[in-house]
């Protein structure tokens, strides 16, 4: 039983170390969380989750790392992912001085189908699963204290420490949104603020995946 706890929370620590960092995937969802509500933001966070579903998948397949190797093939994914980047970015930042809206069902599909675009073509993400992620599939035990064997033992490539993986991401896409929504509610300038900053985050990634794909298919 303690080994199945500590596998399932080592999951969710696996979960949060692909969630939680800054990056394009949290700007979106800081964005459509402080302008459109929680349920936006845990959509567009969910479109990320089944980006990493998708990659969970493919991972298991062995075409995660076929894509690693194929320079082409990586180049043009990168250059996809900034380009939306940009396009979003500057999306973003028209919304930044729009007037909140009441959460709908549309609002909430658009932020899911934009974070799962973004995740999808992000190529960091299969660097995740190349790194991390080969730690998550690959089945075998570990000890958590190594002068203390037997104690706290980790098990990967099983059902539990996947669950525990797909939970610390829910956590996170769930938490993250409810904190900032607070913040905006209490704030009422916060949302424009978050709103550019997320903007401008997508902006710099944007055109750092561009000249990424430039340099990599010259």
């Amino acid at each position: 039983m303690l080994e199945m706890l500590v596998s399932a929370l080592a999951g969710v620590v696996l979960g949060l170390s692909l969630a939680a960092p800054p990056g394009p995937m949290n700007a979106v969802i800081a964005e459509e969380s402080v302008l459109r509500g929680w349920r936006s933001g845990f959509s567009a966070g969910l479109g990320a989750m089944t980006a990493d579903a998708c990659f969970f998948v493919l991972a298991l397949a062995g075409v995660v790392a076929v894509v690693q190797d194929a320079p082409v093939v990586r180049g043009v994914m990168i250059g996809v992912g900034g380009l939306l980047m940009l396009y979003f970015a500057y999306g973003t930042a028209k919304d930044a001085t729009a007037t909140f809206t009441a959460e709908d069902v549309d609002e909430d599909a658009k932020g899911f189908r934009k974070a799962f675009a973004l995740a999808i073509t992000n190529p960091y993400q299969i660097i995740w699963w190349l790194t991390a992620g080969v730690g998550l599939l690959d089945p075998g035990k570990f000890d958590v204290l190594s002068d203390l064997p037997g104690n706290l033992v980790v098990t990967t490539g099983g059902p539990i420490i996947v669950l525990g993986f797909f939970a610390g991401i829910a956590l996170w896409i769930s938490g993250f949104p409810a904190a900032l929504v607070a913040a905006r509610n209490r704030v009422d300038s916060f949302a424009p603020v978050v709103a550019y900053l997320s903007a401008g985050v997508l902006a710099l990634a944007g055109v750092s995946f561009v000249y990424d794909s430039v340099t990599t298919l010259m």
